[in-house]
């Protein structure tokens, strides 16, 4: 069955004609060790003739610059912020490159890929737009979808006061003082070079169902409302309460936009799910249950990897362990329509491990997903999957990306590892970054100094290099050594 795609080169983040179901490598490791330190080589250490020709683009989480290397690890372009890295950074078919910033301040919000800045350089590294959107009750964060219109489809929390939380029936000992930051996307138009219109918005908040309190809002059964959210799904199947509640109650960390079913994929790590949504929609049907080419408004349209969340699975039914970077692939490409996803933390027999998929979900030629009548949302087993416990581990950022020679370019992210493997699983070029940056202090300092959220794959013929020769920088950028280790 043929199903709608994505065009690839404007993103380079989608991804065609499926791959055999195998597995390259599975296993698991012992939980906590974390192979690749400050002391490993870095550079390029595998480079083979079967490798993607092209570029790599990448951003040190530590760092204020974006590097453009070369398949012999020579950096063939950079671009220098005035901010510290939020995590995502993307280039656009004239060459020009979006990346997110951290705000020195902010108000009231504070976790792993906070924001606040976007900005836009040209390719000669000229700053061409710089906007602000960070206020008292939102704050972007992890990622954006750069949309064909050129909009931004940014994650943003949302603040809600723990009153607020109560009636929407989270349990109580599972609400913070300080309430919840449930997630929304907000699709911002650039205007001029510092400013943005808001053009569409969604929310998780609109979406939501809970069986805690029959007299509250929203109550019913969720395993008879797979389009809608457990307000409580994250903690379905514990009886242990955390001692300090967190606020940020999804932690959305991925989103990307599929232009032929315009539809958003988004991947909710602390559900342990990717979710799917229509986005076709008005702002005001996005709020709603109807609308839209879905027929569905907001409500999810598809879910993935942990039917528990939904009331329908069990523990031994999760797939994903805190994972990242959810895309569609290109139609043209290896499993073209199909999804990947990076999950960090795959439950195993003897702990976790990290692991690619790739998914194939039943589809219909409308973009509407089959969903059996009690039953979980297939397909029951994916397509591929790629780990290596042994000398891979990532248990937070990282992605995969599927390449048009169907390889994989794999970011395991804390080591600043980024690496193409096959779909056996032979690893044909592997580079370790040497560049760290000068933030000395927080979550990616010391040890994790080298850190990538995630890195792009750019093919020698993207239309950003029409036209520019490409070579090596003379010198090669200054590098930053982390900290000393304590």
């Amino acid at each position: 069955m043929s199903k709608p795609g994505v065009p690839g080169y404007a993103l380079s983040m989608f991804f065609s004609i499926a791959l055999p179901c195998l597995i390259a490598t599975a296993g698991a490791q012992a939980p906590g060790r974390t192979p690749g330190g400050l002391d490993e080589p870095r550079g390029v250490r595998v480079n083979t003739d079967t490798a993607s020709p092209g570029y790599v683009l990448f951003t040190p989480l530590t760092s204020d610059t974006t590097y453009l290397i070369d398949n012999d690890g020579q950096a063939v372009r950079t671009w220098k912020s005035d901010f510290i890295a939020s995590s995502w950074v993307y280039m656009l078919d004239d060459g020009s490159v979006v990346r997110g910033g951290t705000e020195p301040e902010t108000f009231g919000f504070s976790g792993g890929g906070q924001s606040g800045r976007f900005e836009r350089f040209s390719f000669d590294g000229e700053i061409v737009w710089s906007f602000s959107f960070n206020d008292e009750t939102r704050l972007p964060h992890h990622d954006v979808a750069v949309l064909p219109n050129g909009n931004l489809l940014a994650i943003a929390w949302q603040l809600k006061t723990a009153e607020e939380s109560h009636q929407a029936g989270r349990r109580e000992e599972l609400i913070p003082e300080r309430g919840l930051w449930p997630d929304m996307l907000i699709e911002l138009a650039p205007v001029g070079r510092d400013d943005a219109r808001i053009v569409w918005e969604w929310h998780t908040w609109d979406h939501l169902i809970q069986n805690v309190d029959a007299s509250l809002p929203n109550y019913g059964d969720p395993a008879e409302h797979p389009e809608r959210i457990d307000i409580n799904g994250d903690r379905v199947g514990s009886a242990s309460v955390p001692q300090n509640p967190s606020s940020d109650l999804f932690h959305t960390n991925g989103v990307a936009y599929n232009p032929d079913l315009d539809q958003i994929i988004m991947s909710s790590p602390n559900f342990n799910e990717l979710w799917v949504i229509d986005h076709s929609t008005t702002t005001a049907e996005a709020a709603s249950r109807t609308g839209g080419r879905s027929g569905k408004g907001g409500d999810l349209l598809y879910r993935w990897g942990n039917p528990q969340a939904y009331g329908r699975g069990e523990s031994a039914d999760r797939r994903f362990g805190f994972q990242h970077d959810t895309r569609w692939i290109p139609p043209d490409f290896p499993g073209g329509g199909n999804i990947m996803v990076f999950s960090n933390r795959t439950p195993g027999p003897d702990g976790s491990y990290p692991t690619v998929y790739e998914l194939d979900p039943p589809m219909d030629a409308r973009g509407n997903y089959s969903l059996p009548p009690d039953g979980p949302f297939p397909p029951a087993e994916p397509e591929w999957t790629y780990s290596d416990p042994d000398t891979f581990d990532a248990t937070y950022i990282s992605g995969a990306e599927r390449l048009p020679n169907g390889n994989t370019l794999v970011s395991s992210g804390p080591q600043g590892r980024l690496f193409e493997v096959t779909s056996e699983g032979e690893i044909v070029w592997e580079y370790w970054s040497p560049y760290s940056g000068e933030a000395t202090v927080g979550p990616n300092a010391g040890q994790n100094a080298y850190a990538i959220f995630r890195a792009i794959r750019l093919p020698p013929e993207h239309p950003a290099f029409a036209g520019r020769v490409l070579v090596p920088m003379d010198p090669q950028p200054p590098l930053v050594s982390p900290p000393p280790e304590e």
